[in-house]
This record gives structure tokens, sequence and C-alpha cells, in this order.
């Protein structure tokens, strides 16, 4: 990849690396701090992305996972569409165009070229957030699309700054194509703060050590990350292997509901060449649950890291041996007018992945994680100020069992790396609603010597009259465990709990009178290994933490416990013979 001649010595490349690598940290506490949205500040719903001149990827701070390698794409296409030629000093683009800028149209991509003071181009940056509201049919998010064009207003690479001067017009029709204008506005102002903070600290850079400097050790940084994921990727075991799993689909669909969606995953490893092709699963469907390419990469591109370059800071060269199949129309490569809003089958499809690569790196692969985002959105008037309000929560899942220890409890999907949930007395204030339970969900690990992590039990009670709405897909079919292990619990959403109006379901719309509520159930992580080979000793500690119930230990472990919470021993080593 190397481009430029001129000689930096280590220790330059180095300061370098962890400068570009520090402004982009900075950009994301610019944001975080100036933003108007829970969705950014709360759960961290963003990614933040530096390139050089040539669109490569220099340095990122997630956030989400799913935006990153997103915005390497849509930042390729919005550069494309406006032309490098058109971007001026001071211009700031708006995208969400779905099949350029790799996600939903409310996943807003804002970037801005970089130039030095002689008025030459030195690289971009980006900020992608979550915006609440940019008038899609539907309050919150669109569960039954059938096209595009009922997900909102669309950006295809739109300058909503010129040389520095904010566009009031592309302004304005943001404003009154929004159902809350001051958190929308609010935000693409924090974007922008984030956006000039990360242009400030790339001018610096060239300022301080020079144009070619900065060139050559950026091509140094580039070097060695396309060698380090080329030597990983030759350590691999050369083959080909596949995986299957379904997503639900959404519950306005026309389809069966036995009729799930395939998602299904080819790897093929061949020296120095890693290959993920999608080609088997599902044509595109009539409901927004398909996947624009950029989002499609960024699953690849995050499974990829995982195992090839998981410790080091993410830049282009790491990507180089990667190759991404899907064909056009098929529903990991949406076309136009396809819906995408629901993006969650990308979030299945990391575990596909993985699925796939469990047969050929098994000791590198934990079993299942508990599923999806498992999200629920509250949305209506609030009663103390009567203004619209959306907010939202996203819960941990059970993460799947390693070959040396348990699953972590409650961790948020691998998807949402830093992602956090929003804290119960912040939730509570911004919306009318009471949250009367949280705690970890008993049985859902699934059982194995090494047990699947457990998923999480969140109540909530309305306090006024609200519409709700939970996203989700993994509801239907197990999640997969390894060497015999289980599978952990699905998710489920549980409307009017304890009620005689009591229903289990996954994604749904309704509306809640005051008193009314629903409790959210996050999946557990898949077990790995025989139950029976278990310590029984962990059992009778996972018992007592309430973790397994006494009759899933006898059943699942076959392990039997005293009235005093002792090991059986006769009891258990019959049991188990």
């Amino acid at each position: 990849m190397s481009q430029t001649t001129a000689d930096v010595d280590a220790a330059t490349v180095e300061v370098i690396r962890n400068y570009l690598t520090s402004a982009a940290t900075e950009m994301q506490r610019t944001l975080v701090r100036t933003a108007y949205n829970a969705i950014v500040y709360e759960i961290l719903d963003f990614g933040i992305s530096m390139y050089d001149k040539d669109l490569n990827l220099i340095a990122d701070s997630p956030g989400l996972a799913l935006f990153l390698g997103a915005n390497d794409y849509g930042l390729e296409k919005g550069v494309e569409h406006v032309g490098e030629e058109n971007l001026d000093p001071g211009d700031v683009v708006l995208l969400n165009y779905p099949y350029w800028s790799g996600t939903h149209t409310l996943d807003v991509l804002v970037f801005a070229p970089v130039f030095d003071d002689d008025e030459e181009l030195i690289g971009y940056t980006t900020c992608r957030a979550h915006w609440l509201d940019l008038g899609a049919k539907d309050s919150g998010y669109v569960l039954d699309s059938t096209d595009v064009h009922q997900e909102g207003l669309i950006f295809p690479g739109t300058k909503v700054y010129k040389q520095g001067e904010p566009d009031e017009e592309i302004l304005d029709l943001i404003r009154y194509n929004s159902r809350l204008p001051d958190k929308v506005i609010g935000d693409l102002n924090a974007q922008f703060a984030a956006i000039n903070t990360g242009n400030a600290r790339l001018r610096e850079l060239h300022e301080k050590y020079g144009t070619e400097t900065v060139e050559t050790a950026i091509d140094e940084i580039l070097d060695h990350g396309e060698r380090t994921a080329t030597e990983a990727v030759r350590e691999l075991p050369d083959g080909t292997w596949s995986a299957v799993d379904y997503a639900d689909g959404t519950p306005a669909s026309d389809r069966d509901s036995d009729d799930l969606i395939r998602l299904e995953v080819e790897v093929t490893i061949d020296g120095d060449e890693f290959t993920v092709d999608f080609s088997g699963s599902d044509d595109e469907v009539n409901e927004p649950l398909n996947i624009p390419i950029g989002m499609t990469e960024t699953i690849t591109k995050l499974c990829f890291k995982s195992i090839t370059t998981p410790e080091e800071d993410s830049n282009e060269g790491q990507y180089e041996p990667l190759n991404v199949v899907a064909p056009e129309g098929n529903i990991f490569h949406a076309t136009y007018p396809a819906p995408t809003f629901t993006i969650w089958t990308a979030i299945i499809g990391i575990d596909v992945i993985y699925k796939a690569l469990a047969k050929a790196i098994p000791d590198q692969i934990p079993a299942s994680s508990g599923g999806d985002l498992l999200s629920i959105m509250v949305y209506g008037e609030n009663p103390e100020t009567g203004q619209q309000f959306v907010e939202a929560n996203n819960e941990g899942v059970g993460w799947g069992a390693t070959p040396d220890h348990d699953g972590a409890n409650a961790l948020m999907h691998i998807s949402e790396t830093m992602v956090q949930n929003v804290p119960i007395e912040v939730y509570e204030n911004k919306a009318p609603l009471e949250i009367d339970r949280l705690k970890l969900r008993q049985d859902s690990g699934g059982a194995g010597k090494y047990r699947g992590g457990l998923g999480i039990q969140r109540n909530y009670t309305f306090t006024h009259p609200v519409g709700a709405l939970s996203i989700i897909q993994k509801t239907k079919t197990d999640n997969w465990g390894l060497e015999g292990g289980k599978s952990g619990a699905r998710n489920a959403v549980v409307l009017h709990p304890g009620t005689e109006k009591e229903e289990w379901t996954g994604m749904m719309r309704e509306t809640f009178a005051a008193g009314e509520g629903l409790s959210n159930r996050s999946g557990g992580g898949a077990g790995r290994g025989d139950p029976f080979e278990r310590d029984p000793e962990k059992v009778r500690e996972d018992v007592l933490d309430e973790y397994v119930s006494r009759k899933a230990a006898r059943e699942e472990y076959g392990v039997v416990l005293t009235d005093d919470g002792e090991i059986d021993e006769a009891a258990t080593e019959s049991l188990r013979s």
C-alpha cells in the first residue's frame, strides 16, 4: 500500500498512530457531551471514523461496531456522489440513502473533507449517529415498511454546510420533516462539533509533522495492518465451511408464521485470502429486514477482525485479505426500493459467520450468543411537557461458553461493542414508565460442561398512555451450542404479564394504557460440552446463585442437591450413570 518514500522512524510512526486514535476518541467525547438524544449520549449509538485523502480508514471510535464498516462504504459512495472536485473547505455532507450509507435512514452519516492551510485535501472525518425521527411513516421504528420511501426523508449526499456556512433551507427541510425537530437538529449540531474536532486535530497533525511525514507514517500503519492480518489468515486452516440460521420475519409480513428467513454463510480460507459468501441466503423480502451491502461488509469485517487483529486499533490495511460476496437482490445486498429499516437480520448474520468459523477453528470461537439486541422503544406525548418523545433501551444477552469457561451474563451483543443500556433513573425521567424488575433470567444459559451466560428480565409499567414496540428477530429458533452443549433460552417479549391478557411474542407494536406493561426477556448464551461433565460443585454454586434452578440441575446436569443445598453424591452418581 506504500505510496510515499520519506524516511520516518518507527517511533514517529507510533506517535502519529496514537495521535490519530486519540483524535477519534476526542471526537467521540465531543459528540457524547453535546448530543440531545439519550440514544446517543447514554446508549452510545454512533460510529466515528477518520480517513486519509484516499479514503483509507486510519482511526475509529465506536460506539456501535455495526456503523464502522458502513462508514467506510458510505464515505466512498458519498464522495463519489458529490465529487471530490466539488468539495471545499468548510463543507459538511449529509448521507442516509440506505443503499449507499450502509444502514437505515435514521442512522445518519455526516462527513467532511479536511484541507490544510494551502487548501490541499488531506483526509476526511465522519460521524454517524442514530436520529430519533426523520418523517418515517411511524414514530420510533418502522416494522412493516414495504418500500424505502416509507422510511423517512432521504439525503443521497447533500451539503448541509457549504464553505463553513449552514444551508438554512436544508436545515428547515429536516426540521419540518421530523416529529422531534429540536432533538434532531441538536444531534446534527453535535455531529458537526465532533467533525470539527477531528478536522482540527488532523490539520494540527499535518502542521506539526508535515504532510509528507504524516502520509508516510499512515502508509506504514496501513502496511503493518495488512501484514499482520495476512499472517493471521495464513495461520488459519484452509477449507470451506458453511452455516445456516434463520430470522423470524416481521409480524406484518404476508409469509406464513413458520416460513422463516434463511441466512446462509459460506466461509472459504485459501492461503492469505478470506472470503465470506452470502449467496445461499434468501432473496430480498417485502419487509424491512433487507441489509444494505455496506452493513454486510461491516458484520463481516467485525468477525474477521475478531480472529485476526483483535488487539489492534482498526485501519484499512487489516481488511486487505477479506472478500465479501453478496449478489444484488440477496437479503444481504438490498437494492432500491427494498425496505431496510429493521436491520436486525445483520445481527443474526454475525452469529451465522461465527457458526461457520466454529467448524474451522473451534478453539477460537465461543458457542452462540443469546441472539440479538432485544430493544424496547417507547414513544408518545410526554405528559409533563406535552411534547412528542421517543426513548429506547437495548438489553444485554447471555454470551456463549468458550472452550474453557462459562459465557458472560447479560452483556451487550458483540455487534454493539461499546454500547451501554440506559440507567433506570434516566429512562424513568425521559419516558412515563417505571422499571419494576431488572434481574438475571434463571435457567436461560444453555447447559454444558461450560454453561452459557444468562439473559435478563426487565419489567415495564407505563404510568401514562404510550406506544411501545419491540425490535427482535431471534424468537422462533434456538441458538447453537458446541460439542454437546445445549442452546440457551430464546428471546421473548411478554405483553401484560401476570394478567389474563398475557401474551408471549417477538417483534410487536402496541399501545398501552396507564398501569399496563410488558416484560422484556433476553436470550441466554449456548453451552459447550456435555452438561453431565460439568463439575457438580459448579452446578451447586449456580443453584445457590439462582442462575440454575434445582429442577434444571437435576434434569440438565444430573446433579441432585439436598434440602440444605449440599450435593447428594449417591443420587448424583446414579443419575449421571
